[in-house]
């Protein structure tokens, strides 16, 4: 049998469209998935369970009124996704792989975390990157050795 795991995100959010997963099975199912095998891997820096678990939440109340409304909702509404740990989202940690950065929460969501949630994502945490690379990012131009 497939595992919810196995299934593509727009697999996924078809589920969650027609009823046939809830939003709240999902995030937990991930989380869960998470807490079991995080530790081994080290996928992510930050985990933020009560976050997917509120948005898991509106996104379900949000699927059933849209179908009874016959409203249509994004592609991936409802479906868990990480965000790199690069950018920002408002209240959670980002430590852009520094430990200089350790304690950092910004206050504002990146364009990407702001098209995510428009989009009826639920963010499941912040996934680890190599140090320095968001300079890289923000510059466009790679860091240089002297």
């Amino acid at each position: 049998m497939t595992q919810l795991h196995d299934l593509t995100a727009l697999e996924q959010g078809e589920l969650i469209g027609t009823g046939k997963l809830s939003p709240v099975e999902l995030a937990d199912h991930y989380l869960d998935r998470i807490e079991r095998l995080n530790p081994a891997l080290g996928a992510f820096v930050t985990v933020t369970p009560e976050l997917a678990r509120e948005q898991a939440g509106r996104a379900e109340a949000e699927v059933t009124a849209a179908r009874r409304e016959g409203r249509a909702l994004s592609p991936l509404h409802g479906v868990p996704v990480p965000v790199k740990d690069l950018n920002f989202v408002a209240g959670v940690r980002c430590t852009l792989g520094s430990a200089a950065f350790a304690e950092h929460v910004p206050t504002v969501d990146d364009h990407v975390v702001t098209r995510l949630r428009n989009a009826g994502t639920v963010i499941t945490g912040k996934t680890s990157t190599p140090e320095v690379v968001r300079s890289t990012y923000l510059t466009g131009r790679p860091l240089t050795c002297v």
